[in-house]
């Protein structure tokens, strides 16, 4: 969910980020003329899905086993929902400072400073695109450093219990 609702804000800044690049990354489109799509929301969906469904899987196995530290089922299961909450949260933060890094920095910078950057020879709205690119990027090292928090998180409130006996 979180990569769908992720990608349908990102395109409402930079629809070109998918209409020129993710779609076609993904197989939505293929080569050629610029595809027409739609029902593009749909696609996003699909997007947002597909790059980011093993990052879910990773990140839920991971708290997860460590939730498993917790003394009994409920309070495991609060915990890790709770350490998941962290993680979406700071993911989105973190996300939110690649938009802003984008805005404020690299979007008044020339192509050529973007290595290893797909940007379509079509491109008509170079600095959102450059915006999103940079909150995607962002957003997966926000989901890493998440993951850390909510294990923080989830190992402190075992301490914590352990503590008040």
């Amino acid at each position: 969910m979180y990569g769908i609702l992720h990608d349908q804000l990102t395109y409402t800044i930079s629809p070109e980020y998918f209409t020129k690049f993710k779609f076609y990354q993904f197989r939505l489109a293929h080569g050629g003329e610029e595809a027409i799509f739609p029902n593009p929301r749909f696609q996003v969906s699909i997007v947002g899905f597909k790059a980011t469904w093993w990052m879910g899987i990773l990140i839920g196995l991971i708290l997860g086993a460590v939730g498993l530290v917790q003394e009994d089922v409920n309070r495991m299961f609060k915990v890790t929902m709770n350490a998941f909450l962290i993680t979406m949260i700071i993911a989105f933060i973190t996300g939110l400072i690649g938009l802003a890094y984008g805005s404020f920095v690299l979007s008044g910078k020339p192509k050529n400073y973007f290595q290893g950057w797909h940007f379509p020879d079509n491109l008509i709205d170079f600095k959102n695109y450059v915006k999103v690119g940079s909150m995607h990027n962002y957003s997966y090292l926000g989901g890493l450093i998440g993951m850390m928090g909510g294990i923080f998180y989830s190992l402190s409130m075992k301490r914590k219990k352990w503590m008040h006996r």
